[in-house]
């Protein structure tokens, strides 16, 4: 057999165009400017907190703006895309998310209490543009690529969020020392809108692309892609689906969901960590100073980045060799959330090299499992697959109204971090403990009509 054919769908892979590789690398470039923005807070936050007199409970609260707002749009966002479908949602999301995010640059201008006001404000906009983002992502690669990369091409776009503190936070580290916080704000903000620009002119349906052949379309489809999901959407046409309650409620009866929506906010819980104190951490209990903490927090995001693209590549390899693809997702994510509990030796370890090693480890970790999206892709109900991301993005994201906040009254009471590394590690354990109890078979979830 001529070693080109695929054997699930009998097409010669090597005459096929490589469209879905372009479409994946414009979801992790924009993926990667999506959490750039959302760290932008976290990288000024002390000296932004210095100008403005915020305390630590303050700047957890300032810290969660966004996560209210984000959790708060993820289902509106989702039936969005469902209706418009993902390629104008998403340019209105990008545009909007970077314009709220250039404007903050110039609340330093306003006094301390409006400042404050104008600042959590601004920060809930940025988190209610972002909300449709992620479900986006997951509609696009579950019509643009067959199940047997899927795991791939997830975790390649979820990768994202570690390469952007590898490439961000040095540049938005030296903005800050050498022209002060607010240019952060400025810089992000205008790459965000002309990205924007740019996503229009990238991303297309399957379908619909100018650039795809025959041969990839038959591939991708006979492999399993929802190819039509997204046709005929670009240009504003309206999909017959309406929303309805009875398919939300068969979502959240779903033992399998819940246990991956349990997991999802765990992992989200070590997400918003990294996003939010653990530039703090470095400055405040490891006397770092903030062109230090930029850059040192850049060495475990390349790990975390790395084991997030090996842990699509591992879930995708152990399907190709016949495993179930229960067993093929659920193997990644629970030997990465044993690695994140590594992050507690932190707690007694006095050397800096030494922490941000183990740190490396369990981000490393933490990329290794993050998984969630290629999950969302395999058992999302065809009919809904925006809402069904959008649901389960709101129930890992309510972790970044409450991992902020629950770390700032940790550090406030206690005088450290200890606490908070403990608290962030107990949350892998939960994860593990909800792929390996609750969620039971992967496999996508068939609606009852009626």
């Amino acid at each position: 057999m001529d070693g080109s054919l695929d054997t699930v769908t009998g097409v010669d892979v090597s005459k096929g165009s490589r469209v879905r590789y372009l479409i994946v690398l414009m979801l992790f470039v924009v993926t990667s400017l999506n959490y750039a923005d959302r760290a932008t807070i976290s990288i000024a936050g002390t000296p932004l907190a210095k100008d403005l007199g915020l305390d630590a409970v303050a700047m957890g609260y300032i810290f969660s703006a966004f996560g209210w707002a984000y959790v708060i749009g993820q289902i509106p966002g989702g039936w969005l895309l469902d209706r418009y479908g993902s390629k104008k949602i998403y340019a209105l999301s990008i545009f909007f998310w970077s314009f709220f995010t250039f404007i903050t640059g110039f609340i330093g201008n306003l006094t301390a209490f409006t400042a404050v006001v104008v600042l959590f404000t601004l920060r809930f906009l940025v988190g209610l543009s972002e909300a449709p983002s992620f479900p986006a992502n997951s509609r696009i690669v579950a019509s643009w690529f067959p199940t047997k990369e899927r795991g791939t091409a997830s975790a390649i776009f979820n990768s994202a969020q570690y390469f952007a503190t590898v490439l961000f936070a040095p540049l938005m580290g030296w903005l800050t020392q050498q022209f002060g916080w607010k240019y952060v704000f400025f810089v992000m903000g205008a790459l965000g809108m002309a990205l924007s620009f740019v996503w229009l002119r990238t991303i297309y349906s399957p379908k619909e692309h100018p650039r795809i052949n025959q041969a990839e379309l038959d591939y991708i489809e006979g492999g399993g892609a929802l190819v039509h999901m997204e046709q005929g959407k670009a240009e504003g046409a309206k999909t017959n689906q309406g929303f309805r309650w009875s398919d939300m409620k068969q979502l959240l009866r779903s033992r399998m969901l819940v246990g991956v929506y349990v997991g999802q906010y765990c992992i989200t819980t070590l997400t918003y960590f990294f996003l939010t104190w653990f530039p703090v951490y470095l400055v405040k209990e490891r006397g770092m100073s903030i062109l230090q903490a930029g850059f040192v927090a850049s060495l475990p995001a390349l790990c975390g980045f790395v084991g997030g693209v090996l842990g699509g590549i591992l879930s995708d390899f152990l399907l190709r060799k016949g495993y179930s693809l229960t067993i093929a997702r659920k193997v990644p994510i629970v030997a990465g959330m044993l690695m994140s509990t590594s992050m507690i030796a932190c707690n007694y370890i006095g050397t800096d090299w030494l922490v941000v090693t183990v740190m490396g480890l369990a981000f490393f970790g933490k990329g290794l499992g993050a998984l969630g999206w290629a999950v969302v892709s395999d058992t999302s109900p065809k009919e809904m697959a925006g809402v069904s991301g959008g649901l389960f993005n709101t129930f890992g994201n309510i972790a970044g109204i409450t991992t902020p906040i629950i770390i700032g009254y940790i550090v406030q009471g206690t005088g450290s971090f200890n606490g908070a590394l403990v608290f962030v590690g107990a949350n892998a354990l939960i994860a593990i403990f909800s792929y390996l109890f609750i969620v039971g078979e992967i496999k996508r979830l068939e609606l009852k009509q009626g």
